[in-house]
C-alpha cells in the first residue's frame, strides 16, 4: 500500500476522520473524498500539502486549512475554555432567564383572560339586527341564567342548548346558546340571525336580541312557558284534547303559509318537527329553530344542499337528492299532523319498511278504522260528539296525506292547507255547539 499512488473514495458515504497515516504515502499524486460524510481535521503533512479543496468538495464537517475551502479547526484547548465559559455563563444567566420568561408567560395569561372578558363583553358589529332587537351583554346572560346552569337549562338542539334567563329588567327569556365547537354551529346561527331579521308573524317565535362575539354566540327568545309540543304530546303529566290539537296545527300551518307566502321571497324551515314548536302561555303555537332554514332568491323554486333534516319528518326528495323546496315542508307538515293525532312518532318502533305512519293512516282510511289508530282519549264512543269527532280526525287524517303525495309539485300548499284546517274545525265546533244547545233545551223543557 505503501506504493500507492491513486486513491479515488468520493461518492461512499463514508463518514468519521481521514486517518493522519495518509501522510506517509509519499508516492499518493491523486486523492478524493469529495461527496462523502467526513469530519474532522484535514491532515496538512506528506503529499497532502499538493491536494487541492476539490479532494475534499461536500463532506459533513471537514475543517482545516483556507485552501481547502473548509472552515479552520478549533484546537480542544480553546474548546474547552469555550465550554466553560458557557457553563459560567449559563449558571448565573439560565436562572434569570427563566424568571423572566415565568414572570412574562404569567403576565400574558392575565392580560389575555382580562381581553377575553371584554370580548366575551362586547357586543359584535358584524350581524342583521332586526329593527326592534336588544343587543345584550355576556355578563347580563351570565347573571340571568345563573351562569348558564342546568337548573336553568330547557332543552338541548343540533347546535346548542336553551336556557330560561331573566334579564336586567325582570322579564324572562330563552337563551339559545350556540356550541361553537360543532361543525356548522356558526352558519346556523348567522341564517337565524339573517331570516329572523326579516320576519315578522304571531306564529313565529320572537326573536328580541342577540349576545355575539368572537367566542360565544346566542339568540334571545320569547320564552314559552308551555315548552314544546313534544311534551305536550308524549309526558304522561300534559295532554292535549281534539281542539287543542286542531288549534296548535292551525298556528303552525299559518306560520308556514307566512313564511312559504307572505314573505317577501319563500323561506323553507327545514326541520319542521314536534320539539321545534313552542306553547306559550296561552297555548299559542310558534314555530321557531331556523337553523337549517333557506331563504330563496328573487325567482328560486328550488335550491341544493347537504345539510339534513330529522329522520322520520324530512320530504323523500329532500333526504335522497337533497332538494329543498316549501313543498318539503309540506310533506314535513303533513307527518306531523299524523302524529299530533295518532300520537304515534314516525320513527316508532312499531314502524318499518312494510309500515310506516302514513301507511298506517292510509289503512285505517281506507277501512274506515280511524278510532283504532286515533291517539288515546281523543275518540271515545261514549262522548255525545263521538260522530262529529270521528269526522274531523277523518278530515285531518285525509287532508295529511295530500300533504304527503310522493310527487313534490303534486302536494297541495300551505295556502290550501290552512283553508282545509279552517273548515274542519269551524264544522266540528258548530256541530258539538248544536248538539250542547240542543241538549240544554230539552233540560229546559222538562224543567
Amino acid at each position: 500500500m505503501r506504493g500507492l499512488s491513486t486513491l479515488d473514495l468520493s461518492s461512499n458515504n463514508l463518514s468519521g476522520l481521514i486517518p493522519k497515516s495518509l501522510e506517509n504515502l509519499r508516492f499518493l499524486q491523486y486523492f478524493n473524498v469529495s461527496y462523502n460524510k467526513l469530519e474532522g481535521e484535514i491532515p496538512t503533512n506528506g503529499s497532502f500539502v499538493n491536494f487541492t479543496a476539490q479532494s475534499f468538495v461536500n463532506n459533513f464537517a471537514l475543517c482545516g486549512a483556507t485552501k481547502y475551502r473548509v472552515p479552520h479547526c478549533v484546537d480542544k484547548k480553546t474548546r474547552r475554555s469555550r465550554r466553560k465559559n458557557v457553563v459560567r455563563l449559563m449558571k448565573y444567566i439560565l436562572p434569570t432567564f427563566i424568571f423572566v420568561i415565568i414572570l412574562g408567560t404569567v403576565f400574558i395569561i392575565v392580560l389575555m383572560r382580562r381581553r377575553k372578558l371584554k370580548r366575551l363583553s362586547a357586543p359584535a358589529d358584524d350581524i342583521p339586527l332586526g329593527i326592534s332587537w336588544r343587543r345584550i351583554s355576556y355578563i347580563e346572560l351570565v347573571r340571568g341564567t345563573c351562569g348558564f346552569s342546568e337548573a336553568n337549562l330547557l332543552g338541548k338542539g343540533s347546535f346548542g342548548s336553551v336556557f330560561k334567563g331573566t334579564l336586567s329588567d325582570g322579564l324572562n327569556v330563552a337563551v339559545k346558546v350556540f356550541n361553537l365547537e360543532l361543525e356548522r354551529a356558526v352558519h346556523s346561527f348567522d341564517t337565524e340571525c339573517e331570516i329572523l331579521s326579516t320576519v315578522r308573524h304571531r306564529n313565529l317565535v320572537q326573536i328580541l336580541g342577540c349576545c355575539t362575539n368572537i367566542e360565544f354566540k346566542s339568540l334571545i327568545l320569547g320564552y314559552m312557558s308551555n315548552g314544546s309540543l313534544e311534551k305536550w304530546l308524549y309526558s304522561e303529566n300534559y295532554g292535549l284534547d281534539l281542539i287543542q290539537r286542531l288549534k296548535i296545527a292551525i298556528d303552525v300551518a299559518l306560520a308556514l303559509e307566512y313564511l312559504h307566502h307572505g314573505h317577501t321571497f319563500p323561506i323553507v324551515h327545514c326541520d319542521l318537527k314536534p320539539n321545534n314548536v313552542l306553547l306559550d302561555e296561552d297555548m299559542t303555537a310558534h314555530l321557531g329553530d331556523f337553523g337549517i332554514a333557506k331563504l330563496f332568491d328573487e325567482g328560486e323554486t328550488m335550491v341544493q344542499t347537504k345539510t339534513l333534516a330529522t329522520i322520520g319528518y324530512a320530504a323523500p326528495e329532500y333526504g335522497s337528492e337533497g332538494k329543498v323546496s316549501p313543498n318539503g315542508d309540506v310533506y314535513s307538515y303533513g307527518i306531523l299532523l299524523l302524529e299530533m293525532f295518532t300520537g304515534k312518532k314516525p320513527t316508532d318502533d312499531m314502524f318499518n319498511e312494510e309500515m310506516s305512519l302514513k301507511d298506517c293512516v292510509h289503512e285505517a282510511l281506507q277501512e274506515n278504522a280511524i278510532s283504532e289508530i286515533v291517539a288515546p282519549g281523543l275518540l271515545t264512543r261514549e262522548d255525545q260528539h263521538f260522530s262529529a269527532k270521528e269526522e274531523c280526525v277523518s278530515s285531518i287524517f285525509s287532508l295529511g296525506m295530500k300533504c304527503l303525495v310522493i310527487a313534490s309539485d303534486e302536494r297541495i300548499n300551505m295556502i290550501q292547507t290552512v283553508a282545509a284546517l279552517q273548515r274542519i274545525k269551524a264544522r266540528v265546533v258548530a256541530s258539538t255547539t248544536r248538539r250542547q244547545r240542543y241538549a240544554l233545551s230539552n233540560i229546559t223543557r222538562g224543567q
